[in-house]
């Protein structure tokens, strides 16, 4: 008997019912092959089947990846409005604000605005609006008199419950009806990209001198 295969076997199925807890695939032998080929049919998808706009006239992939990715921003912003609508929220960045301090507990303003990618003064404008609702609260910093730590307040954390789940509902909208395998994929390739982005992001470069850099220093070293 070959234990080998039956091991990996196994595995696969252990495998499969983790990616099988979406509900995308039915947890039946029908729902396990269906998994089983689409995820052999992901891995081994030939890329010169895909297709898009104006390829045929030169069009490269990093034109079209930039103007997918402008494209899922402003859906998810979309779902996001949708979300907050008719709630003492504002903005996206308002509840995003309050989940990273929930989640990651108390910061600086300025670790909480770098976290979100985003200018100071915008920053500055989200934090005191959630410090008018009573969202969060600041307190001097113990380590440097200068900066000010931001918590999240019972009333910030009753408050973004209350839409949490309308949230998440615009989460699972947002990844559409992708598979888990896919999702993974996904995920593994923006991390990656992520990654890229925030080495570039941590050096503060200035505007004049940031596509420069950004592309001798990270892109060509990188290739």
């Amino acid at each position: 008997m070959n234990y080998q295969l039956i091991k990996e076997v196994i595995e696969l199925m252990e495998n499969f019912e983790l990616s099988a807890e979406s509900k995308s695939y039915t947890k039946d032998l029908s729902g396990f092959k269906r998994w089983i080929y689409d995820a052999e049919k992901e891995a081994h998808h030939p890329s010169n089947d895909i297709d898009w706009e104006e390829k045929e006239n030169g069009r490269s992939p990093d034109s079209e990846i930039n103007t997918l990715i402008v494209h899922m921003n402003r859906y998810a912003k979309t779902y996001s409005r949708s979300a907050i609508h008719d709630s003492p929220f504002s903005t996206q960045e308002d509840f995003i604000y309050l989940i990273n301090l929930k989640a990651f507990g108390s910061m600086t303003k300025m670790e909480l605005i770098r976290r979100n990618l985003q200018e100071k003064p915008v920053g500055m404008q989200i934090i005191n609006r959630l410090i008018g609702q009573g969202w969060i609260d600041q307190s001097d910093s113990i380590a440097d008199k200068r900066s000010k730590i931001i918590s999240i307040t019972t009333k910030g954390i009753d408050a973004l419950e209350e839409i949490m789940g309308k949230i998440r509902q615009a989460s699972q909208i947002v990844t559409g009806n992708l598979s888990d395998t896919e999702k993974m994929q996904l995920i593994k390739i923006l991390q990656k990209l992520d990654r890229f982005h925030q080495a570039i992001y941590a050096k503060n470069i200035e505007p004049d001198q940031l596509i420069p850099i950004a592309y001798n220093d990270f892109l060509l070293k990188n290739n």
